[in-house]
C-alpha cells in the first residue's frame, strides 16, 4: 500500500516523498511519511521525555504551572503546525524540528549551556544546537542496527540550521558535533533551512516570549501595571481589559497571550507571504538558497519584540530571584563536571562502556566529551540528586 502523503503542498514545500534519504538506509512505511517517522522517533526518544524535567526559565521544583522544555517544545510544535498549514509546507517536517529543537539542552536550561561551554573551552567546546545534533545522530540508543535515531535529511538540515546557516564569511567556528557529523553526510551548512524548518524558529520565538511574560507575571517577578505597558504585549492587555472589564487579571493575562500569539503567527505568515511573492520559489531548494530568511516578522513587529526581549532580559531573567537560582545551578554543573573529570570512576559503568567504545579523536577531548555528554543529558533534578549523593550535602544550600 503507498504511504499517503499530505497534498497539496506548494511547489516551494519539502516533499517528504522526494526526501535526500538517512544516512543508514530503511524500508519505509505504509502508513507513515518519512517526516512523520522522524516526529514520532522524536517523540518517543529518551531525550524528548527528559525536557519534562528541564528547565525553561523556572527550575523545576519552583512551582508546577511553569513551563518546562517539555511544555514550551509541544506549544512550538503546535504553533509551527498552525503556520505550516497556512503556507502549505509539510506540517510534519515543521512540528518535527520543532519538537527536536531544544532536546541538546543541559540541565538548567542557558545557565547549564553557559557553564557547559567554560567547562569545555579546551575540549572543542559545548553548543546546546549541535549537542541535539549529536542526540539524534549518536547518544539516543534504542536501534539494533544504528546508533541516534536515524533520521531523514530534511529533519537533521532544519534542526541544525533553523535560525540560518552556520557556514559563511564572518561566521564562527562550527562545534565539533557539527563538523564530525557533516564529514558523514553534507547538511548544506552555508544555506538556510527550508521553510518549515524557519517556521518553528519563528515558532520559538512566538511561544518564549508570550509564555515567559505569563510565568513571569504568575511568579511575581513584574506587576500587572507594569505588563500594561510592554510593547505588544501591553496592547492586548489593554484591549482584553476593556472588552473584560470584570474579568480577574489573570484571565485578562490569559486572554492577552492568546490574542498576541494569534497576532504574531498572523505577521509571520502575511510576512512570509509577502516574500514568497518576492522570490517565486519553485522548489524547497530555492528557498534554502534564497539567501535571506523567508519566514519573518514584519519590520514594525520585530522592532517591538526587541523592545519586549530587552524587558524580559533586565527584568525577568536577571530578576535576583532567578540569579540566585542560576548560581546554585551554576556551582552544581561545574562541581559534577570537575569530580567526573578528576575521578571518572564514579561515573556509571554505562558511560565507562561508552567511553571505552568513543571513536572521538585522540587530542584529550574524549574524556571530557563523555563527562559533557552525560550532564547534558541529565535533567535538573537528577543533578541536584546527582551532586546531593556524591557531595553528601543537599544542593538547594551551595
Amino acid at each position: 500500500m503507498p504511504i499517503a502523503f499530505p497534498a497539496p503542498l506548494a511547489p516551494y514545500a519539502a516533499k517528504a516523498e522526494e526526501t535526500r534519504g538517512r544516512l543508514f538506509p530503511e524500508t519505509e512505511s505504509n502508513y507513515r511519511s518519512p517526516f512523520q517517522r522522524d516526529r514520532d522517533r522524536v517523540v518517543h526518544s529518551v531525550a524528548f521525555r527528559r525536557l519534562k524535567h528541564k528547565t525553561q526559565v523556572f527550575i523545576y521544583h519552583e512551582g508546577d504551572y511553569y513551563r518546562t522544555r517539555l511544555t514550551h517544545s509541544l506549544e512550538v510544535a503546535q504553533i509551527a503546525r498552525t503556520m505550516a498549514r497556512a503556507l502549505k509546507v509539510d506540517e510534519d517536517l515543521a512540528e518535527c524540528v520543532a519538537l527536536a529543537h531544544d532536546l541538546g539542552h543541559p540541565p538548567f536550561g542557558h545557565t547549564g549551556e553557559d557553564v557547559l561551554k567554560e567547562c569545555m573551552v579546551d575540549y572543542n567546546g559545548f553548543d546546546h544546537n549541535a549537542q541535539t545534533l549529536r542526540l539524534m545522530t549518536r547518544l539516543e540508543r534504542r536501534h539494533a542496527t544504528f546508533d541516534g535515531m536515524n533520521l531523514t535529511w530534511e529533519t537533521l538540515e532544519g534542526t541544525v540550521k533553523h535560525n540560518g546557516p552556520l557556514q559563511g564569511p564572518g561566521m564562527k567556528e562550527l562545534p565539533a558535533a557539527i563538523v564530525e557529523y557533516s564529514a558523514k553526510q553534507d547538511l548544506w551548512l552555508d544555506s538556510y533551512a527550508s521553510l518549515e524548518a524557519q517556521l518553528a524558529a519563528m515558532s520559538d520565538d512566538i511561544a518564549y516570549n508570550n509564555h515567559d511574560i505569563d510565568d513571569g507575571l504568575r511568579a511575581g517577578l513584574f506587576s500587572f501595571e507594569t505588563a500594561l505597558e510592554l510593547p505588544l504585549f501591553g496592547r492586548q492587555l489593554h484591549a482584553a481589559r476593556k472588552k473584560h472589564p470584570d474579568a480577574p487579571q489573570e484571565i485578562l493575562v490569559a486572554e492577552s497571550v492568546s490574542a498576541l500569539i494569534g497576532f504574531m503567527v498572523e505577521d509571520v505568515i502575511k510576512t512570509s507571504q509577502e516574500h514568497l511573492l518576492q522570490l517565486t520559489p519553485k522548489s524547497a531548494d530555492d528557498i534554502r538558497r534564497a539567501g535571506v530568511m523567508v519566514a519573518e516578522f514584519s519590520d514594525p513587529v520585530r522592532k517591538e519584540l526587541d523592545g519586549l526581549r530587552s524587558f524580559l532580559m533586565d527584568n525577568m531573567y536577571r530578576h535576583y530571584e532567578v540569579m540566585r537560582a542560576r548560581s546554585q545551578a551554576k556551582r552544581i554543573i561545574a562541581a559534577l563536571f570537575d569530580l567526573f573529570l578528576s575521578e571518572p570512576e564514579t561515573l556509571p559503568p554505562e558511560w565507562h562502556a561508552r567511553y571505552a567504545a568513543y571513536e572521538g579523536d585522540n587530542s584529550g577531548a574524549k574524556l571530557p566529551r563523555i563527562v559533557c555528554d552525560y550532564i547534558a543529558g541529565m535533567t535538573d533534578r537528577f543533578a541536584i540528586r546527582e551532586y546531593e549523593r556524591l557531595f553528601g550535602v543537599s544542593a538547594m544550600s551551595v
